[in-house]
């Protein structure tokens, strides 16, 4: 059991791809505006902290 393999054809990990990619960017968008609301010119790990919770939930 823990040495079987999971297949996906590639148009399954394309879009997963696509995903991750809008999900790391939308995370890095609103993590932007907080820091900017903050007056800071850097992202932090507070930051996406913040933004986390929303962000699973619209996704």
């Amino acid at each position: 059991m823990c040495c079987e393999f999971v297949l996906a054809n590639a148009n399954a990990l394309k879009l997963s791809c696509e995903l991750l990619k809008s999900f790391v960017s939308e995370a890095v968008q609103r993590a932007a505006i907080i820091a900017e609301a903050e007056g800071m010119d850097k992202i932090e790990a507070s930051h996406l902290e913040r933004i986390l919770p929303q962000l699973l939930l619209d996704f």
